[in-house]
Parts: C-alpha cells; structure tokens; sequence
C-alpha cells in the first residue's frame, strides 16, 4: 500500500515543478488548488487508491454538508480546500487525504482555524468512540490518514507544509520553488 505522504509529495513536486509560474503569479488559492488537485488525481491512478476521487471545496457527507466537532465540542461545517476520498463509496475508510492551503499573507487566525481543522479530520474518531456497522459513514467527518497545511509564501519562494495524522501535527516540510522564467511580479 503506498503511503499517503509519498503520494501527495509525488503529485506536490511535479506541480511546484511544472507550474512554478502560476504559483509566483499571485493567482487565487482557489486556482493553484484546482491546479494541484490535478497531479494528485494523476499521482493516484496508479496506486491502491485508484478509486478514489480528488475534489476541490468538496463539502458533502451522505447529500448533508460535512461537519467536524473541534475541540470546544461544537458541530462545524467544513469545506477543504482539497480533498482525497471515496464520495462515501469505500464507508469503511472514505477519506484519505485533506489539505487546506493558504498564502503567507492571510491573517494568522485564519491559518490556525485551518490546522485545527486538520487536526479533528484526521482524528481516528470525533468523540474517541467509532462505530462502523459496514454501510453507513458516521455523521461527523473523521479519519483521514493524512491532513496537510499547506502554505504558499511568493517573496521567500517556497511552501511550506505541515502534515497531521491522528490529530496531531506529525511533522514540517519547506519546499523551494525553482524561479521560472516567465513570471509576473
């Protein structure tokens, strides 16, 4: 089974690659989003999780809008930037990889809303208990083996990239882009 963290690294540096343009432009997060979501789509068509669907702004869980419970114990409704999951069609393990992405210059509360988001959506469960009878997904999102923050910062020309699993921030990547030759500024 290949790990999610190779795979959203294969798919990162073929995008920070191929796009570092677009990247350094100042273009949306919403665009550079759906630009990445593609490579992800490609980097999975090869591995155990062919099957599943790479969306953008996804915020759907059995026709209702996906909630968490963050840890004031309050029901929210969640909308990532980009997600890895099944649409609910594998319940036993429906999501797999979610990342929100911001620029460095976005205000701080809004970053840190973000990395509390990824900390409840890889939790193995939102109330330490998980009942899975085998059809029915539960009714707060959960489980995600991968969560990642992912932060574009244009004047240092780089990423960078925290990674959670289990609820907890695992780890930190920086990643530098290499300039192109055609960028606006």
């Amino acid at each position: 089974m290949k790990n999610t963290t190779i795979i959203f690294e294969n798919a990162n540096k073929k995008f920070l690659n191929n796009e570092v343009d677009l990247i350094l432009s100042g273009v949306s997060e919403r665009t550079l989003c759906g630009s990445l979501m593609r490579y992800l789509q490609e980097e999975i068509k090869e591995t155990n999780y062919s099957k599943y669907h790479v969306d953008v702004e996804y915020n759907r869980n059995n026709g209702k809008v996906k909630t968490i419970i963050d840890q004031n114990i309050e029901v929210i409704p969640i909308n990532c930037d980009i997600i890895v999951h099944s649409r609910g069609e594998i319940p036993e393990q429906n999501n797999i990889i979610a990342i929100e992405m911001k620029k460095s210059t976005n205000r701080n509360s809004e970053k840190i809303k973000d990395k509390n988001r990824l900390i409840a959506l890889t939790k193995e469960t939102f109330d330490d208990v998980w009942s899975f009878d085998g059809t029915n997904l539960p009714e707060h999102v959960c489980r995600y083996k991968l969560g990642i923050y992912y932060e574009v910062n244009i004047k240092r020309s780089e990423v960078y990239v925290e990674y959670y699993k289990k609820g907890r921030l695992s780890s930190t990547k920086i990643f530098k882009l290499k300039l192109g030759s055609n960028h606006d500024r």
